[in-house]
């Protein structure tokens, strides 16, 4: 019964067959508007800014600061990328200078406010643990308890995305 589903491949079929079913009756959208009923009000790379840096400020005080936090236009989920982290060091006048860049995909411009937090958390994260281990998915758990949960509604929400052409309307 499960339907080629590249963003849950990893996730148990019983999980697979349950989005299928929902796809077959038109129910995705239903589904994940039920959940998610609002989008966030973060609307430009300011407020995007603003946001990321109270969480970091909230759980990861030590690290580096941001120098950049964007919305990324170029940033394409047909490569599997939903935000992007970059890490630069240069040597500027004997003194070594490192920055922390953070883009978001504008795919989540207008989605509900657990998407956005989603995505900030895994980047957020990222700036400590450079791999996708067992540390970095505690650390992100740690910043978002129902981190898992809300990586997996994301993957159904590329799915319904890519199948329909459906978005979440944007705040009013």
């Amino acid at each position: 019964m499960s339907q080629n589903l590249p963003y849950l491949a990893h996730y148990p079929v019983h999980l697979q067959n349950e989005i299928s079913r929902l796809i077959e009756n038109n129910k995705l959208g239903n589904w994940l508007r039920g959940r998610y009923p609002n989008t966030h009000k973060v609307a430009n790379d300011n407020d995007l800014r603003d946001y990321a840096s109270a969480l970091k400020s909230q759980y990861m005080k030590k690290t580096q600061p941001l120098s950049k936090v964007i919305y990324d236009g170029k940033i394409h989920i047909v490569n599997h990328a939903l935000g992007l982290h970059s890490y630069v060091s240069r040597v500027q006048g004997g003194k070594l200078k490192s920055k922390n860049e953070l883009r978001v995909s504008t795919l989540f411009k207008h989605t509900p406010e657990a998407f956005l937090n989603m995505i900030v958390v895994h980047e957020l994260a990222h700036l400590k643990e450079k791999q996708h281990n067992k540390a970095f998915y505690q650390l992100c758990q740690h910043m978002l308890p129902d981190y898992h949960q809300i990586e997996f509604d994301v993957r159904v929400y590329l799915t319904e995305l890519e199948r329909s052409g459906w978005v979440f309307k944007e705040p009013s």
